[in-house]
Parts: C-alpha cells; sequence; structure tokens
C-alpha cells in the first residue's frame, strides 16, 4: 500500500498528481510567506521554499514542492491580476523557458530533496488569443500564468523534460525521495 503522505501544498494539480498514483495524501498546507531574498538564485529560491513548506507543516512524512518560470533570469511568480498575467505570457510566447520545480520530503527529521529544470517554447500567439486564454481564469493561479495541463497547452510548441514538473510536481523525483526513505510506491492490486 503506498505511504500515507502529508502534501504541504494547497495545489490541486499536485494533489490529483498523487491521487492518480493511489498515494494517500493528507492535504495540509504551508502558510509560509514566498518571498525571494535579495539576490537569491532562482534555483535556490525555489529549493529554499520546497525544503521550508516540508518543515513548516506537522507530519511523520511531508512532502513540499516550489515551482518557478524562468525567463532571462527573471522569475514569474504567480499573476497579481490579468495586466500582470498578460505582460507575462506576452514575454513568454514565440519563445523558450526554463520551470524549475523542487521537491522536499521530510522523514523522521531529515529531509531529502531534488530539483527538475525543464525547457518549455511557446509558439508565437496574438495578443488576442493570449487575452482569450486569460479570460479563462487558469492563469491567474499558476506561476508564469499558464497551466501546460490545461488550456495552457495551446501556448504550448514543445517542451524538453519533465511534463510533471512543468506541472509542479516531478512525480519521478518523489518517487525516488520516497524510495530514499524506505518507503517505495507500490501499484495497488485489484482484489
Amino acid at each position: 500500500m503506498p505511504p500515507s503522505l502529508v502534501l504541504a501544498s494547497a495545489s490541486p494539480r499536485r494533489r490529483e498528481l498523487l491521487a492518480m498514483l493511489g498515494i494517500e495524501v493528507e492535504v495540509r498546507p504551508s502558510t509560509l510567506p514566498e518571498e525571494r531574498g535579495p539576490g537569491e538564485a532562482p534555483r535556490a529560491y525555489a529549493e529554499r521554499l520546497a525544503r521550508e513548506k516540508a518543515l513548516s507543516v506537522p507530519g511523520k512524512l511531508v512532502l513540499g514542492a516550489d515551482t518557478i518560470v524562468l525567463v532571462d533570469d527573471d522569475v514569474l511568480e504567480k499573476p497579481r491580476d490579468q495586466a500582470d498575467a498578460l505582460r507575462m505570457l506576452r514575454r513568454l510566447q514565440g519563445r523558450s523557458h526554463r520551470v524549475i520545480s523542487s521537491v522536499a520530503l521530510a522523514a523522521e527529521g531529515r529531509v531529502t530533496q531534488a530539483t527538475d529544470i525543464t525547457t518549455v517554447t511557446f509558439r508565437p500567439c496574438s495578443d488576442d488569443f493570449l487575452r482569450a486564454y486569460i479570460a479563462t481564469g487558469e492563469p491567474m493561479d499558476k506561476a508564469g500564468a499558464y497551466g501546460i495541463q490545461g488550456y495552457g497547452a495551446a501556448l504550448v510548441e514543445r517542451i524538453d523534460g519533465d511534463f510533471f514538473g512543468v506541472m509542479g510536481l516531478p512525480i519521478r523525483l518523489v518517487l525516488e525521495l520516497l524510495e530514499g526513505v524506505g518507503k517505495p510506491y507500490r501499484f495497488r492490486t485489484e482484489d
């Protein structure tokens, strides 16, 4: 039976990905502020947030995660409003950017961590197309103002790397972390 896991995230996408694998999850979102420190490198920022989230929530086995979108060494957070979403999507369209997803697992006083970096290339899109996407509401709670698993797939030309990392939870890394603490993933079988 898969391990019972506390997910220190309110992300429905992360919860759905774990549930898809049959991993029992208790959701206890972290309330830590997500603020980048002065001069903090983008990867270090994502890794610190994932680690702090995992440590901020009580539980025997706690998973923290953070995902950022990086273009021209600028971190694109979740958009503040529709105008901010349009600004971000304009920057991303017709070019490549990186998505950094870090996961941290707190178990028995120890934290292990892994990070995925995937390159995503957007196809060129008109402002009207981008505005229509924004009108769906989908981009408003996502780093970089898009969700690759939803309508945002229409913006994407190519990904080089882990699709699930772009969604916010690199499954293969989560399974490696679980195995590393003696909780290997097991498929559920029908009785």
